[in-house]
Order: structure tokens, then C-alpha cells, then sequence
């Protein structure tokens, strides 16, 4: 019998831990859940804390603590109520915890999967951030504390599956895998591949976010339409698998079917298939080196009819040349890179800046990075502070714009 893992999911109300939930319900005898934690949606994470009989929630302060109290079922016995985000980082370490879910959106969710990696837990990252923002603290952390990491994008847990099989996969390699060429990471390409150019500065925050496959929130909708996403993917696959940017291509796939694959010195390209449905890769994290039944139904290869392959148009998507000049550049202007379009993709949502004002933020303060940000960050304190900066310089310009 497995060993039963107890599960710390940070961020259960978003698209990612909802789907962590559902396959952790398919399996009851290996999985217990200890805590959840949620910024906004309080009522979801009372409901969720009480159909999984979670022991621990983390809410952002007081007033979220009220509401979650408000929203609990009466007469049943509620879990410990911790606030703020120490408790969340405190309990992403807690000791009764094995495996933690890394799956807050943007920055905010850099602490808790660090301290997760310093405690020494199997973290299944599904924040793009902890590696854009601090690759190098965050990857030492793991080999430092003998954690586990497995990526749960689904770029990454494919390209982890096509990996060569070996025992230590899981814990940070200081070295490309024996044998491996290239890594080749797909992108949709997202709903405006074939937009006219000059069409673009018009679109509206309901077009962007309408992806053509995958269902997920508005901000990470906005950076896969940008491509974006896909250089803060770049960015993570070289800290991830210790692979130098001339060997990660981009290569557009607008079916999603390939999720991506790794080419190797003899010529062979392996690559993971499946549904556009991320219970996929949390299933493999979940059950990791074991297979399990995630709830995604069978791809029938004989209805797609074609897979279409392209080269990403920096043209059309300068926010991933952006990303990958942010990678040459060094991790200072990776932060800044990641804090500019979390401000600028905010404002786009808001309606306070043009869609193709994005990039425009974004490349201003790379240029205010490269003068001032040579040295990389030593600690969490100094990437936050970085990151502070970052966004005080975007949200100046996004006034400005």
C-alpha cells in the first residue's frame, strides 16, 4: 500500500487547485487533505474545507477569517483558521504536511513555495514565478533541503515524462539530462494567431481571455494570448531542467494535443499527448513515480486529422522576445519582467491601457532594470524588493500610457 501523502494545496479556489481536488477525491486511500488557503473567494474555500474535512485554512486577514466563519455549515466541526501570509509560508512547512500544491497566481506565491522547498517537501509547482522571480534561491533551496519538485504546467510535466528515467529527476539537476539536444516547449498560440496586426491595439479584455482550448483565469489568459506565458515558461524550463536558452525552442502547437517534447543527440523527439485538461500533470505530480486515474477522458488520434506545428511571430508576440532577452539578461531583469506584466496585464483588465501597451510597459522597465539590477538577488527579501520596485516603475508608466 502507498504511503498516505498529506496535502497543503496553496491556492484551492483557483483553476489549479480546483482540479488537484477533484483528482485527490478519486483517491481517498492516498490522499488526506491538511490545509487549504485562498486570497478572495472565501466562501469556495469553506465549502471546499468541508467536503475534504481539511484540518487547516489560511485566509489573507481578519475580515476573511469573519467571512469564512459566516460561510461555514453550522453544527460541523470547523478546521484551525490560520491569517496572513506568514501562516501561509509557516503552514506550506508545517510538519504534518508531505506535499504541497504551489499553486497561488503571480509573485504572491513565491513565499510559500519557498519555505515548502526549504522544509523539505515533495512540491508540486504550479507557480511559474517562484523560478521567473528567484530561480536561482528557489532551485538551491531544493537541493539544499532534499525536497522534491515536480512541475505541474503542463509544458513542464511534459517535458519531465520524456526526461530520461532516473531516481533523482525529482531533485533539481545542476546539469542538462545525459543525451538530451533540445527542449521543445508548444504554445497554442492563443486566440489571436491570426489577428491582423493592426487590429490589435483594439481588442478587448472578453477577447483575450477567450483561450480556443484551454479554460483558465483571465490574467494567465491575457499572457498566453501575448505569448508572455510562454517566455515565463522558457524561463522556468532553463532552472528547471539546468538547460541554457540555446537549446529551448518555442514552437507553436494550436491544437494543445503535444504538450511538449525533448529532442535528443541521436535524433529521436519524445513527446507527451493528451487532453488539454490539467488533471493530467497534477495526477502524475500526485501520484509520482505511480500513474493514476485523473478523470481525463481517452484522446481518439483518429479524429484530430493533423497536428500543425509553427514558429512563434515576434512580431505579432513581442512580450515573448521581451521574456527571452529578461532570461540573457540576468534574474534581476526576470523579476522586473514578471512585475511589469502583472501590472500592466491588470491595467489591460481594468481598461486603463491598449492590449498592445503590455509590451511597451514591460520593455520600459527592462531598460530601467539593465541600469540598475547587475547583481542577482541573495535572499527572498531582496527579489521582493526588486519586485516592489519593479511594479512602482510600471504603474508610474501605466499611468502615463
Amino acid at each position: 500500500m502507498p504511503v498516505v501523502q498529506h496535502l497543503c494545496i496553496l491556492g484551492s479556489t483557483g483553476s489549479i487547485g480546483v482540479s488537484t481536488l477533484d483528482v485527490v477525491a478519486r483517491h481517498p486511500e492516498r490522499f488526506k487533505i491538511h490545509a487549504l488557503t485562498a486570497h478572495s473567494r472565501i466562501e469556495t474555500l469553506a465549502d471546499q474545507a468541508a467536503r475534504h474535512a481539511a484540518r487547516v485554512v489560511v485566509v489573507p486577514d481578519d475580515a476573511a477569517r469573519r467571512r469564512f466563519l459566516a460561510a461555514w455549515p453550522a453544527g460541523r466541526a470547523r478546521p484551525e483558521i490560520r491569517v496572513g501570509a506568514q501562516a501561509l509560508a509557516d503552514t506550506a512547512a508545517d510538519p504534518a504536511v508531505t506535499a504541497v500544491m504551489a499553486a497561488i497566481v503571480g509573485a504572491a506565491g513565491l513565499p510559500g513555495a519557498l519555505a515548502a522547498a526549504r522544509a523539505g517537501k515533495r512540491v508540486l509547482l504550479a507557480n511559474k514565478e517562484a523560478l521567473v522571480a528567484a530561480g536561482g534561491l528557489f532551485m538551491q533551496a531544493v537541493r539544499d533541503n532534499g525536497a522534491e519538485l515536480l512541475p505541474i504546467d503542463s509544458e513542464h510535466n511534459a517535458i519531465f515524462q520524456c526526461l530520461p528515467q532516473s531516481a533523482d529527476r525529482s531533485k533539481a539537476p545542476a546539469r542538462p539530462a545525459a543525451g538530451v539536444r533540445r527542449l521543445l516547449l508548444t504554445a497554442s498560440g492563443g486566440p489571436f494567431r491570426r489577428t491582423a496586426l493592426d487590429q490589435l491595439e483594439h481588442v478587448t479584455p472578453d477577447q483575450a481571455c477567450a483561450h480556443p482550448n484551454w479554460r483558465m483565469g483571465r490574467k494567465i489568459s491575457v499572457d498566453s494570448a501575448t505569448m508572455l506565458n510562454k517566455g515565463l515558461e522558457v524561463i522556468e524550463a532553463h532552472w528547471l531542467f539546468a538547460m541554457p536558452l540555446d537549446r529551448i525552442q518555442v514552437v507553436i502547437h494550436p491544437q494543445s494535443v503535444v504538450h511538449s517534447m525533448v529532442e535528443y543527440l541521436d535524433g529521436s523527439i519524445l513527446a507527451q499527448l493528451g487532453q488539454p485538461d490539467m488533471r493530467t500533470p497534477i495526477a502524475y505530480g500526485l501520484g509520482y513515480p505511480d500513474r493514476l486515474d485523473s478523470g481525463v477522458g481517452l484522446l481518439e488520434l483518429t479524429r484530430l486529422g493533423h497536428l500543425d506545428f509553427e514558429t512563434p511571430d515576434l512580431q505579432r508576440f513581442p512580450c515573448l522576445g521581451l521574456s527571452l532577452d529578461a532570461l540573457r539578461q540576468g534574474q534581476g531583469a526576470c523579476i522586473a519582467l514578471n512585475a511589469a506584466n502583472e501590472v500592466a496585464v491588470a491595467g489591460f483588465l481594468q481598461g486603463k491601457i491598449r492590449y498592445t501597451q503590455i509590451p511597451d510597459i514591460i520593455a520600459h522597465c527592462l531598460d530601467e532594470s539593465a541600469r540598475r539590477d547587475a547583481i542577482p538577488p541573495a535572499s527572498l527579501d531582496e527579489v521582493l524588493a526588486l519586485d516592489a520596485r519593479a511594479r512602482r516603475t510600471a504603474s508610474g508608466y501605466c499611468r502615463l500610457a
